[in-house]
């Protein structure tokens, strides 16, 4: 697709619409923060022609119009957290940044519902909500510096998805800009509708392909009054996972969470913030979080999980049953990213997704994959929803090409155990452009014909996020 150039004119045209402070030209400096996400690799990235950063929905319904009528594509951007390099202008052009867009309009509590803007953090609902003893259960592992506008488009996910779901199930309604400049509303404070197609959880997931959104309706649920942590050490990683699904038959109890850490995740993290657990002899480490409406229900059913646990090969099991230590476990797990970074700058967070059965499968397939290609690959995740993060780590020795030579050869290779195990390619950092390559391991040609169907329908001129998901000629 052949797209124009922003001219001198054109951004003049921009500021009438937006006001000279909310553009960014010719300004390499300010503009490079909007030119990638936290992909680490750079090559990923790319500088666009024009930053905007609209106020209201009237503002970006001129400004798509604009882009459709010169032929300029458009980049939707919140929060720039995401891993998939979707928010990144590949085609340069406009990037139109949300983050201006920041207030929580209403707080609803007849109908346990909030209305937000897009560039609202979304750790801030709950900040906001607590005092009327409400919840958002949309739960990103980067809850404290992604926006909810960015959680709605990737459909994100998290620690808490196994007895919450993930974002869909949250969003109720959406005010949106559609590719082509209209403004639309879909759903609503309705619980039930059945009224033609489901637009509205078409464009959840649609990593801003299909419409840039403006107000978001979120459920919200009563703040659950108990909770408790375990910290659970394991000598195999066989025996970690195995215990997931005797927890939820055996046990009868589905946690709030079963977050996973490999050896080299946990040790790592703990060294990055100077943590120290009794973590020395683990190979493995499950982050069991429980809650509910009834600390003696909690302390039941933890004891029933330490209880599994020891029974199925666990060395040690903690209970962090108090706001401190709750928040010292959590903090390695929502920092294993972050550790990684230090001990190299180039790695490839991978966001795959198995049946929770074949996780040991995969894990051992994954040291296949180590030995095979001498290569680090810390592995954390959401192992009660079969989601892993796979992390390749170049080795510091290596030259730059020997690292992309060997990364172009073990990606795909993994991709495809994944697939053959019955598992897909992201779970919640979406496709974006970073794994657009491997959508046909996973999807049918047929499928994915439809969904460019979709796409053109929706966007004829092809200038909302272009270049992100699959290529239309």
């Amino acid at each position: 697709m052949k797209y124009n150039s922003i001219t001198p004119q054109i951004v003049d045209e921009l500021k009438q619409i937006v006001g000279e402070r909310n553009v960014i030209y010719d300004d390499i400096e300010a503009m490079e923060a909007y030119s990638h996400d936290e992909v680490a690799e750079k090559h990923y990235a790319h500088m666009p022609d024009v930053v905007l950063k609209p106020a209201s929905a009237e503002q970006i319904s001129k400004i798509v119009k604009l882009a459709n009528k010169y032929k300029i594509p458009v980049t939707p951007r919140g929060a720039g957290s995401g891993l998939s390099g979707g928010a990144v202008p590949i085609c340069g052009g406009i990037v139109l940044s949300v983050e201006k867009m920041n207030k929580i309009l209403e707080i609803d509590t007849q109908n346990l519902m909030a209305v937000v803007e897009p560039g609202v953090v979304t750790n801030e609902i709950n900040n906001v909500v607590k005092e009327y003893g409400l919840y958002y259960a949309g739960y990103p592992m980067s809850v404290e510096t992604c926006y909810v506008g960015g959680n709605v488009a990737e459909n994100a996910g998290g620690g808490k998805a196994i007895k919450y779901g993930v974002t869909a199930r949250y969003i109720m309604g959406l005010e949106m800009v559609t590719p082509e400049g209209d403004i639309i509303t879909l759903g609503g404070k309705r619980v039930k509708d059945v009224t033609g197609y489901n637009l509205l959880h078409l464009m959840v997931g649609s990593e801003g392909t299909l419409g840039i959104f403006t107000k978001i309706i979120v459920k919200l649920q009563p703040m659950p009054v108990a909770t408790a942590d375990l910290l659970v050490l394991f000598n195999s990683v066989k025996e970690a996972i195995d215990i997931v699904p005797i927890i939820m038959t055996n046990g009868k109890i589905i946690p709030t969470s079963i977050e996973f850490m490999d050896e080299l995740s946990f040790k790592t993290s703990c060294e990055y913030l100077n943590e120290k657990l009794p973590y020395q002899s683990a190979k493995a480490m499950l982050l069991i979080e429980l809650d509910g409406d009834n600390m003696d229900i909690i302390e039941s059913q933890y004891e029933t999980i330490g209880e599994l646990c020891m029974q199925n090969g666990a060395i040690e099991v903690y209970v962090a049953d108090n706001a401190t230590t709750i928040e010292r476990v959590w903090r390695i797990r929502r920092n294993v990213a972050e550790a990684w970074k230090l001990v190299s700058p180039h790695q490839s967070l991978e966001d795959i997704v198995v049946p929770i059965s074949e996780i040991p499968t995969f894990m051992d397939r994954l040291a296949e994959l180590q030995t095979k290609y001498n290569v680090s690959i810390p592995c954390y995740g959401h192992a009660g929803d079969g989601n892993l993060h796979v992390t390749p780590v170049k080795d510091p020795e290596w030259s730059l090409d020997k690292w992309y030579d060997t990364l172009n050869k073990l990606l795909p290779e993994m991709y495809k155990i994944v697939a053959n195990l019955g598992g897909t390619i992201s779970g919640e950092h979406g496709i974006g452009h970073k794994r657009k390559p491997y959508m046909p391991l996973v999807l049918k040609d047929t499928e994915i014909e439809l969904m460019k169907r979709i796409k053109k329908a929706f966007d004829p001129n092809m200038i909302l996020n272009p270049g992100k998901l699959f290529d239309i000629d």
